[in-house]
């Protein structure tokens, strides 16, 4: 844990010095009369949103020209923010407190997506091969779980669940790896268990893995998992533009929200998955307004694990 935390208090300071010569900080660039905004954004069912959000014009209808840019996790996406790569990124909300702790100037602008809070139907869920001897969450101990990033809302959570069923979570290991790749490496027994999201989740059950823990559910049922963030620049100096995003992303949030099928088939435009998987995977919630109450349980978590290096993070900065 205490290399993970040097590692990234590298990376941050790597990041800060590149924020500082960034030209703009990540000013958008303006054609054809709307306002070109660059999302990074990580391509699983959560972001859906998004890109319904673009087809339905929402986005457009306020001047904003989207281009969404793939990333492996909330993690990478940050100093992608912070540079100027983006305007605007997706991220878990443990990623963003690490970040902020750290010093990086970032501001949540929108919600993104939360648990469904049933915990035998969410969209993220801890998978092991169908012949495990992993039974529930307290066996994760001593094994490996792949995660999509380190030090972020997955492996975080499933230290909780693996906390709340009477195992010690310091002794769950896990590794890094991206969500496509984690169905092949849990059937193939590469890692013993792993952290999905959809679609990957449905694509690894079809595969005759079992579903062993529900983190985000098992953390708290109304938990506020991802929200869209910008850098403090960019929502200092261009306000309006910021405004116009919000304002778009929570209609794009509503309208997913109440039109279930389309954002399922939205998923072919940035996915690969066949007809049988868009049928069967589970969508998450996509509530307009964050739970606070969540946001402050990650915090503490957070701080009980030691993933913020002795500074907790301003909730109050990052996401009033």
């Amino acid at each position: 844990m205490q290399r993970c935390i040097v590692g990234l208090a590298v990376a941050v300071v790597t990041v800060v010095g590149a924020a500082g010569c960034a030209a703009g900080g990540g000013s958008p660039q303006e054609s054809g009369g709307k306002t070109q905004v660059k999302v990074g954004v990580i391509p699983i069912v959560d972001v859906a949103p998004l890109y319904l959000g673009q087809e339905k014009g929402f986005f457009r209808d306020r001047g904003i020209d989207l281009k969404m840019e793939s990333a492996q996790g909330g993690a990478a996406i940050i100093p992608g923010v912070v540079s100027g790569q983006f305007q605007i990124g997706f991220s878990n909300v443990t990623s963003l407190m690490i970040a902020q702790s750290k010093g990086l100037p970032i501001k949540s602008v929108a919600n993104g997506v939360a648990t469904t809070g049933d915990e035998k139907a969410d969209s993220s869920g801890v998978v092991v091969k169908k012949d495990s001897a992993i039974k529930s969450a307290k066996d994760l101990v001593g094994k490996t779980v792949a995660v999509n990033t380190l030090q972020n809302i997955g492996d975080t959570t499933v230290r909780e669940v693996v906390r709340k069923d009477g195992g010690d979570p310091a002794q769950v290991k896990f590794v890094e790896m991206a969500f496509d790749q984690m169905p092949a490496a849990v059937a193939g027994g590469q890692v013993d268990a792993a952290w999905e999201v959809e679609p990957a989740l449905t694509i690894t059950k079809k595969q005759g893995a079992r579903v062993v823990a529900a983190p985000f559910t098992g953390t708290d049922p109304n938990l506020t998992v991802a929200t869209y963030f910008a850098a403090t620049k960019l929502v200092k100096e261009n306000p309006d533009l910021v405004k116009r995003f919000t304002e778009a992303m929570t209609a794009s949030l509503g309208y997913a929200s109440g039109h279930p099928d389309e954002a399922r088939q939205i998923l072919t435009k940035y996915t690969k998955i066949s007809g049988d998987v868009l049928t069967d995977l589970t969508l998450p919630k996509w509530p307009a307004k964050i739970d606070r109450a969540s946001l402050e349980k990650l915090a503490a978590l957070g701080e009980k694990d030691g993933i913020f290096g002795g500074k907790k993070p301003d909730l109050n900065a990052l996401f009033s």
